[in-house]
């Protein structure tokens, strides 16, 4: 019977406090503390007077599952010191939306209310704040000004965005949308704390490769770089420096955390850029589908169609996993079989002939899991043990994968350092 994997997401334990004040985009930031409870987070909100005729504290507290604050001395109010024992709460106060008059406030050291005075309580790098108010508004010379002082001292400044305002005007002033205050958050927590990867280098390969046959066509496969894109996120997460080395897929670039990805096209350029990067990797993860072959001799014009068969000579690529594990000092290696069938006997082969840590190998060419899809099922093995990922989104397997590598990863430097 396999173990089930026991993971905790990296932002477990972190604690935000969330101010909202007067605004229309108060709305919003119901669908915020969903996403940041969804990471993790633990979320205790405090609203302004204003704040509360958008929208009600019930719901709020429905949605945090904390008693909601709204006033400086009030009957929630435990003791005289509230706003201190916030403050010490909070790994981060987060005003969303904050309009004019709340950042005018935190500027001027303004403490007239709860929210106020806690954003006074606390460090200014501790602080993070989201606009939110008309056009005129954010123009305003004195919103500006107050906004430069606040970037002068290192206060966290996310957005506004640009587009359609409630008041019926067009441009900036636009409260920026939850999901991109989330990776803001996850971003801060990755650079301001300590977690489990930090201090970590990790090459990571996604996506496929394409070997050209002429200036138009090219020989492929059908990997969608979705696993080592959401791999990548994961080691991220975990505060990892990531070299992401990707061939050509339609992902964005993952959002959060210290991630720099580096296209390539074909399998020497991926392996170039994998040597490239590899000194002083703490651990390399070949999750790329590289293609075995390249043509031999590419035409330089189209081929045309001329005849009814075509013969195509081709020369092996490469194995740019292999050569990693056996540098001299390799880094921990982490390996991806995609097979068709005889799962288990084909990945112990590669992880032995190929001296990988650790291997995770799935069945593809069915529905529903692997190549192109947005789930993945996995069978990790390494020399004297293996676990099973379960079929589930493939964010919520490369969570369950990281766990893995880094139980694997500190046990063999145990080993090594004993």
């Amino acid at each position: 019977m396999q173990e089930q994997i026991k993971t905790m997401k990296p932002y477990t334990g972190k604690n935000v406090v969330l101010g909202i004040t007067g605004g229309i985009a108060a709305y919003k930031s119901i669908e915020l503390i969903r996403r940041l409870n969804d990471s993790g987070i633990n979320v205790r909100v405090i609203m302004t007077k204003a704040a509360t005729e958008f929208v009600t504290p019930m719901t709020f507290e429905a949605i945090s599952g904390n008693a909601v604050h709204t006033e400086m001395f009030g009957p929630r109010i435990k003791s005289a010191i509230e706003h201190i024992e916030l403050a010490r709460w909070a790994d981060l106060l987060l005003i969303a939306p904050a309009t004019a008059n709340i950042i005018a406030k935190v500027n001027h050291g303004i403490a007239d209310d709860l929210l106020s005075t806690v954003s006074l309580a606390l460090t200014d790098i501790d602080l993070a704040i989201a606009p939110a108010m008309n056009l005129g508004m954010w123009q305003n010379p004195a919103t500006q000004k107050n906004i430069s002082d606040l970037n002068s001292r290192g206060i966290n400044i996310w957005g506004p965005a640009s587009g359609f305002q409630a008041c019926g005007e067009i441009g900036s002033g636009r409260m920026i949308e939850a999901a991109e205050i989330v990776d803001y958050v996850k971003n801060y927590f990755v650079n301001n704390q300590q977690l489990p990867l930090s201090g970590k280098k990790i090459v990571i390969t996604a996506g496929p490769t394409r070997e050209p046959v002429d200036p138009v066509r090219f020989i492929t496969n059908r990997s969608s770089g979705k696993m080592g894109y959401a791999l990548a996120q994961a080691l991220a997460d975990n505060g990892a420096e990531v070299k992401l080395i990707s061939g050509p897929v339609s992902l964005s670039k993952p959002a959060v955390g210290d991630i720099e990805r580096i296209t390539v096209e074909t399998a020497m350029q991926m392996k170039e850029a994998v040597f490239d990067n590899i000194d002083g990797c703490d651990i390399f993860v070949g999750t790329a589908a590289v293609a075995d072959y390249r043509i031999a001799d590419i035409a330089d014009k189209k081929l045309k169609k001329s005849q009814d068969d075509m013969r195509i000579d081709l020369i092996k690529n490469p194995d740019i996993l292999g050569e990693v594990a056996a540098l001299k000092k390799p880094p921990f290696t982490v390996g991806f079989a995609a097979e068709t069938d005889n799962l288990e006997k084909y990945a112990k082969g590669k992880l032995e002939a190929k001296k990988l840590n650790m291997i995770a190998a799935n069945i593809v060419g069915v529905s529903d899991k692997g190549f192109d899809s947005d789930k993945n099922e996995l069978h990790v093995f390494w020399k004297d043990n293996s676990k099973i990922l379960q079929l589930e989104e493939k964010r919520v397997i490369a969570d369950k994968l990281v766990h893995i590598i880094m139980e694997r990863y500190d046990a063999e430097n145990k080993i090594k350092n004993t």
